[in-house]
């Protein structure tokens, strides 16, 4: 007589409630023993660096070296984001979402803040959105040289992965000295910016243009006319543009398939009308396409930071609206940043009204009319979309996030099913998952 497993049987009343002792199920139970009469070799991979492409945990079914099921196991790097939202002001919200997918933070704080305009009806600053253009597609090329640079490393290639992460560190270096951190920067805020750029960067950002286009080739150099590389790379982690419709799959596998589809082109923002790049696509459907198509895309980001760069003229890079526009009057002192002496001289010792707005704004926050929007971004993995909902008060009532990895991460069995074990880890890498996005 064959007995189920209750995952929820270790509970216990005590004066708060009812708590559970929650247990894993029984392997042989969930995965193992024979089916249908067959033998199969259930093997578990992940969750760890570097192979699964961060903690990810991928159950495979295999006959031989072939796999005939694999099943994603996520939750390894919960934080729920979404909820902690909900108990912090409008402006707090930035720096919880920029941990989401951690290898492009400028990109949800940037979807986190449109989204959060919408509801206002509001629109910051022509320089604000230069910048951001300027800041992500930086931060767009450093999130494709990690994605290259994991690649390789999991195919083997590990110069690739080295050269990789040395041209991300000039972006970083760049980074820091525009946000203050080279993660995690909270630079983007509701309404603009959190402070302008610093003097001299953009001369500094030129420089790097004129070092990475070379940087990029020598990618090319080193490993896609490598017979190893290609060979690894294509007809692995194969999904064409059906597939990728019906999974909802969106970024460089949906145009590794062929669609040249991409929201800084087809629902334009920020002004990315205005920009003057192409949309690189493939038509092989597989990790080889996808990684040409990233290759390709930090030239076009390069096109893009300079025409950024030409484009930038003196104005503020907040919203004129005191009730909205905070941080205010940054400056940096021998201690950090904060606010400059004038502001705090203001507040401290000319105005009670401005001292008392001033606590308001940073204690309390702005409100934000009731309403609901949804707004979506092209990052580097694909479409990032907000749902935001307000119910009219000083915090989100609700904060939904369709980040890209999570949706794109459940194309890995239909990449992987019917090809070999070793070809798993080329198609999840070629996915680029960042389990940061993923888990939330």
């Amino acid at each position: 007589m064959s007995t189920t497993f209750d995952p929820y049987a270790g509970s216990r009343q005590t004066t708060e409630g009812r708590v559970y002792t929650v247990t894993g199920g029984d392997w042989d139970q969930t995965f193992g023993g024979d089916q249908l009469g067959e033998e199969r070799l259930v093997v578990n991979m992940g969750p760890q660096h570097p192979s699964t492409h961060g903690v990810l945990r991928l159950v495979l079914d295999l006959e031989g070296e072939t796999v005939t099921k694999a099943r994603v196991v996520i939750g390894y790097l919960h934080t729920g984001i979404e909820k902690n939202i909900e108990y912090r002001t409008w402006t707090q919200g930035t720096t919880f979402v920029t941990r989401m997918d951690y290898l492009a933070p400028l990109y949800n704080e940037a979807g986190y803040c449109l989204a959060v305009e919408k509801l206002l009806g509001i629109e910051a600053p022509q320089r604000a959105q230069t910048i951001r253009v300027l800041v992500m597609e930086l931060n767009r090329i450093a999130s494709h040289l990690v994605g290259l640079a994991t690649f390789g490393m999991e195919m083997g290639a590990l110069t690739g992965m080295t050269n990789g992460f040395r041209e991300r560190e000039m972006i970083l270096d760049l980074l820091e000295e525009i946000t203050g951190l080279r993660m995690n920067h909270a630079y983007i805020r509701p309404g603009g910016l959190a402070q302008d750029l610093p003097e001299g960067v953009e001369g500094r950002i030129r420089d790097f243009l004129d070092v990475m286009p070379a940087r990029a080739q020598d990618f090319h150099k080193l490993l896609t006319g490598q017979p190893i590389w290609q060979r690894r790379l294509k007809d692995a982690g194969y999904l064409d543009v059906t597939g990728c419709i019906a999974l909802g799959v969106t970024g460089p596998i949906l145009r590794a398939a062929g669609l040249p589809w991409d929201l800084r082109k087809v629902e334009p923002y920020l002004g990315y009308e205005d920009y003057d790049f192409e949309v690189p696509t493939a038509d092989t459907c597989d990790a080889w396409g996808r990684y040409l198509v990233r290759m390709a895309e930090v030239t076009e980001s390069l096109k893009i930071i300079e025409q950024a760069l030409d484009r930038l003229e003196p104005g503020p890079v907040m919203v004129e609206d005191k009730k909205i526009a905070w941080p205010a009057q940054l400056s940096l002192g021998s201690d950090g940043m904060g606010n400059s002496l004038e502001h705090v001289q203001h507040i401290m010792g000319q105005s009670m009204e401005a001292l008392i707005h001033h606590f308001k704004l940073v204690t309390e926050g702005f409100r934000v009319p009731a309403g609901q929007v949804y707004s979506a971004i092209e990052s580097p993995r694909g479409e990032l979309g907000f749902h935001m909902v307000s119910d009219g008060g000083t915090r989100p009532f609700r904060c939904h996030v369709r980040d890209p990895s999570f949706v794109n991460l459940q194309a890995t069995a239909a990449m992987s099913e019917g090809g070999m074990i070793a070809d798993v880890i080329a198609a999840v890498a070629s996915i680029d998952p960042v389990m940061g996005g993923v888990d939330r």
